[in-house]
């Protein structure tokens, strides 16, 4: 039995990005097209197999353990950047501005997909969908170098907008304007999960 079901909805792309080096900057530079491995995207800097830990594992993991790289791609939703936008009282948000590897419009409530569901191109390239990715302070610095002074206000408008990390399953080809098709698991949603939430 099939354990993943294909949906209606549909997301076009609109942006495709690629951070070429962290440590000079956040900031993702726009491309047309990407070739996708299952490393991820060949030198762009959160491709690989693996990766170090960092600090939204520390609970599992030691920081700088090797661990599976579950985190190749960002993927943000254009309805929710244009809320973080309009919260923030910008005029335009950049995506270059969160490193963002993918923009994509037409899923509502997208960070909040089921961990799990997949996003496949026309070529057949497919994303797995990690996690939400929780908004941090890092995009501050390249915003306020666009919108002096506004970068503080990120976080907190972010918050349920930023996206989610993805990693590839099927390799292949995506471009500026496919339609991908959301795929969710086929099962209900876990009985305890408040319970375990709450554990303090």
């Amino acid at each position: 039995m099939p354990a993943l079901r294909p949906t209606d909805y549909k997301a076009t792309i609109r942006y495709l990005g690629v951070v070429e080096d962290r440590d000079a900057t956040l900031a993702s530079a726009p491309v047309e097209t990407m070739e996708l491995t299952f490393a991820g995207l060949a030198n762009e800097e959160h491709a690989g197999l693996t990766r170090p830990s960092c600090s939204r594992v520390l609970s599992q993991h030691p920081r700088n353990t090797e661990i599976a790289n579950v985190r190749q791609l960002s993927v943000l939703s254009a309805e929710e950047l244009a809320a973080i936008r309009d919260e923030m009282g910008l005029g335009f948000f950049d995506p270059t501005w969160v490193g963002a590897s993918l923009v994509i419009e037409g899923i509502p409530d997208f960070t909040h997909v089921p961990p799990s569901s997949r996003l496949q191109a026309p070529s057949g390239a497919t994303l797995v969908i990690d996690m939400e990715n929780r908004p941090c302070v890092l995009p501050a610095k390249v915003i306020d170098a666009a919108e002096p002074g506004m970068g503080k206000l990120f976080k907190t408008a972010a918050k349920s907008r930023r996206g989610v990390t993805a990693w590839v399953e099927r390799e292949g080809v995506i471009n500026l304007g496919d339609d991908l098709q959301l795929h969710i698991p086929d099962q209900p949603v876990w009985t305890h999960l408040d319970a375990a939430r709450s554990r303090n």
